[in-house]
């Protein structure tokens, strides 16, 4: 072999070895670390959710719907009054159903028939939905069942922001905590994805009364959270 072409084999096993080394020291070069953290602030809720039914019996089912309409109608005008957009009022359910007296000899007897229809109203000035309560009972009367009353947060906007803050903030303190412990130093954020914390509201399935007998809903603190994961290289 001349001393031009072991010259050339060499050069290229030294490329050849410097391609398999430089891969797996980059490789050792690339540390990383990834939390996951939840920033959660305390809102009082903007808005009241009301869940009513209107509903009566009579003897066939289509008297009994047409009760039933007539006392739907009648929420509609308090709602109205109450200016309640129609866009914020949803019937959930219509229904008409067969019902009957039961015996202890198992025996039944038809009794009549029972109309229904329910409603899911949003309320968006939080502090009017028990004084909307008092109308729709009042235009309703024994007829109108008011199922349900749940305040919850219509605008989320400034509390989301003030969670995701705290969720970052929760996540750097807590990456950085790591680091320290490990005896190293935070890098660049390689990537930060925002994960979904939902926020459960419990139905109030009573109303509260003052003492003017008028219906009260208290609206209480809620929480607003979001869950953050953030990856940040090693120095």
């Amino acid at each position: 072999m001349t001393t031009r072409k072991r010259i050339s084999l060499i050069a290229l096993l030294s490329i050849a070895v410097a391609g398999v080394i430089s891969p797996s020291a980059h490789a050792a070069a690339t540390r990383y670390i990834t939390v996951s953290a939840q920033g959660t602030v305390k809102v009082v809720p903007d808005a009241v959710r009301i869940n009513a039914t209107a509903t009566s019996v009579a003897a066939t089912s289509k008297e009994a719907l047409a009760a039933t309409a007539k006392t739907a109608t009648a929420v509609r005008a308090a709602l109205k009054t109450a200016k309640i957009d129609t866009k914020d009022i949803a019937t959930q359910s219509v229904s008409v159903y067969p019902e009957y007296k039961y015996t202890n000899d198992g025996g039944s007897t038809l009794t009549g028939y029972r109309g229904s229809q329910s409603f899911t109203i949003t309320v968006r000035a939080a502090d009017t939905a028990g004084s909307l309560v008092d109308a729709l009972v009042a235009a309703g009367g024994d007829n109108l069942q008011i199922n349900g009353a749940t305040p919850f947060v219509l605008d989320s906007t400034k509390s989301l922001e003030a969670a995701r803050a705290a969720a970052v903030k929760s996540a750097k303190a807590k990456a950085t905590s790591y680091a320290k412990l490990m005896g190293v130093k935070l890098g660049k954020v390689n990537y930060l994805v925002e994960n979904s914390a939902p926020t459960n509201y419990t139905p109030v399935m009573a109303v509260a009364k003052a003492e003017s007998d008028a219906t009260v809903i208290d609206l209480g603190q809620q929480d607003v959270s979001i869950s953050v994961t953030v990856q940040w290289s090693l120095l």
